[in-house]
């Protein structure tokens, strides 16, 4: 069964996000005077990771708003009882900055052109449709979508099967001819191979913790049609890692 479709995760697998992140932090805390208050920028880039990525899972999870998790990153990085006015109003000058740094990583285009006459193409993001869509259409690539869907909307987020299926059913697609090509090993590559998707994990190099084993692995988007065109799925060894 050959695969007609690839579903996309967004932030550090088509879009270099920590970069991103990094350097908009960075120029945000310079200009609100609290680089020093951290001690080095490398502590308070630190500590914002790990407050984002604490409140990422409370809303992956279900238990928080998108916005709310958002303004509880701030309250929490800040350590101040900020209202959300206040919260949201410093977000939004970091986004600033934020914003000004975003890029495309160089093999996407590439990738993209390769399989632009094979398959289909649609996201699904752990995120909002405001923020990807937007970002999609800054990058200058949501045109290459037919679908753009985020846990936000669809009130479920990765790694539960029924995200993954949502995006199938966008494409009007069966799981297994659907490739998910994500960075997240556990939220992405284990996600997806459950939910029946031809799952690739795209290592960038940014996971640091222990792998799960058994993930079809490739470390650039560059090896991936040749990936979809082998389809190893049926038991075939994978010579991508």
């Amino acid at each position: 069964m050959s695969i007609r479709a690839v579903v996309w995760d967004i932030d550090d697998t088509i879009f270099d996000y920590t970069t991103a992140d990094r350097a908009g932090m960075r120029s945000h805390l310079r200009a609100e005077g609290l680089l020093e208050r951290y001690g080095t920028a490398e502590r308070a880039l630190a500590l914002w990771r790990e407050v984002t990525d604490a409140q990422w899972r409370r809303f992956e999870a279900g238990g928080v708003s998108f916005e709310d998790q958002r303004r509880d990153r701030v309250r929490i990085f800040l350590d101040a009882p900020l209202t959300d006015a206040q919260a949201d109003d410093w977000f939004h000058r970091y986004v600033a900055y934020y914003e000004s740094a975003w890029a495309l990583f160089p093999d996407v285009l590439p990738a993209l052109d390769a399989l632009a006459g094979s398959h289909r193409h649609a996201v699904l993001s752990n995120s909002s449709l405001r923020n990807q869509d937007h970002k999609l259409r800054v990058l200058g690539v949501h045109d290459r979508f037919e679908s753009v869907l985020c846990a936000a909307e669809l009130g479920i987020a990765k790694p539960a099967a029924e995200a993954f299926h949502a995006a199938c059913d966008a494409l009007r697609l069966p799981a297994h001819e659907v490739a998910y090509v994500g960075d997240h090993p556990e939220i992405d590559a284990v996600g997806a191979e459950a939910a029946g998707l031809f799952s690739v994990w795209l290592d960038r190099g940014l996971w640091t913790a222990e792998v799960p084993p058994g993930l079809r692995r490739i470390a650039s988007l560059a090896e991936l049609p040749a990936l979809l065109r082998a389809d190893t799925r049926f038991g075939a060894p994978s010579t991508f890692g």
